[in-house]
């Protein structure tokens, strides 16, 4: 009997230790499901709602506090480029919640044509754009429960072309916020060439060959060269699509600095020191040089991407890091600190009085 036990021993050894293994594995795995629905419980409440467009209805997303009645201060959002719906793949949720944190519901909208929402984004030009902006704002301030002395903006990238134009036509607004912009469309294209090259190591002569593609692209651009005569001329090895090429014609020109002395609310620069796409040195200069000083406010953060967002996770980085802190803790995707004082800097702002 006691040899019989002893062989069966083993086994039923092995199977608890299984059993303690698995239930370890679910343990974990619940405790990680748990927690990955904690990080992403925003403190905002989301309503989708459809706003009057200058060409068609946009599909938005009204991002308020958690809770409370209001009226609320609102920041309405201005997209960079490419298809991006209301909430950027859900990256814009941190910073709607640090904005109600301070008071303030969220506005944004899918780019026309994206997630089902009418229209082609490709069509636009900055000046479409503005004009969005500028009907989201109006119909902001015919709801009860916005308050129309406290609508900022903030804008990203390419809305670097869109938001000041906003901010130049309506005064009455209390502020802009202005992450990564670049000033020139032009010269914004050939930093980020130079600096995408750069940050692969590739040798002189590829650099050489990609600046010399993009004068001759350029040239075509200043000639009105349609589409076809673009393919035709087999400059790049990806061309762009009749889209594409239609887009940048229409916007290639961009330069906001005759735009810039004309505004008079405050203005507050976000600025990535490790941006590959924005040239953010000059950025800060022209806006030192063209906004009034009591209206601008500059912040640069060190090892932060375009988007403000670390390094490490950014900058064209397609890491198991960048996606476990993304599903994990997407607050961590920022630089340390841009939460927090975008909280601080929408709350130090005085109301402006609605003409």
């Amino acid at each position: 009997m006691f040899n019989r036990l002893s062989e069966r021993g083993p086994t039923a050894r092995w199977l608890r230790r299984t059993g303690i293994a698995l239930g370890c594995v679910v343990a974990l795995t619940l405790s990680a499901g748990a927690w990955m629905t904690y990080q992403n419980d925003f403190a905002i409440r989301e309503q989708r709602v459809t706003i009057p467009g200058p060409q068609q209805p946009l599909d938005g997303v009204l991002a308020l506090p958690k809770s409370g009645n209001g009226p609320y201060g609102l920041v309405v959002f201005v997209h960079g480029d490419g298809p991006a719906d209301a909430s950027r793949d859900s990256f814009y949720r941190p910073i709607w919640e640090t904005f109600a944190r301070a008071g303030y519901a969220s506005l944004s909208w899918n780019k026309p044509g994206v997630d089902g929402a009418p229209g082609n984004w490709l069509n636009q030009s900055m000046q479409d754009r503005a004009e969005e902006v500028t009907a989201a704002i109006d119909w902001a301030r015919g709801r009860s429960d916005i308050d129309p002395d406290r609508i900022g903006g903030w804008g990203i990238s390419q809305a670097g072309w869109v938001l000041p134009e906003v901010a130049a036509r309506r005064p009455e607004l209390q502020f802009v916020i202005l992450v990564g912009v670049a000033v020139n469309w032009l010269r914004q294209g050939e930093y980020n060439l130079r600096a995408e090259l750069r940050a692969r190591n590739a040798p002189e002569s590829d650099l050489a060959t990609a600046l010399a593609r993009r004068d001759r692209t350029n040239q075509l651009l200043r000639d009105n060269a349609g589409y076809d005569r673009y393919l035709a001329t087999g400059i790049e090895e990806s061309p762009m699509s009749a889209d594409r090429w239609g887009f940048v014609a229409r916007n290639y020109l961009s330069d906001i600095s005759p735009t810039l002395p004309q505004i008079q609310i405050p203005v507050l620069l976000e600025l990535g020191e490790a941006d590959l796409n924005v040239d953010v040195a000059e950025t800060e200069t022209v806006y030192r040089e063209l906004v009034r000083p009591d209206l601008l406010t500059v912040q640069t953060y060190p090892r932060a991407s375009h988007n403000i967002a670390r390094e490490n996770l950014d900058n064209g980085r397609d890491s198991v890091e960048s996606f476990l802190v993304a599903v994990f803790a997407p607050r961590q995707i920022y630089a340390p600190g841009y939460l927090d004082n975008l909280r601080r800097y929408v709350e130090q702002q005085p109301a402006r009085s609605t003409p």
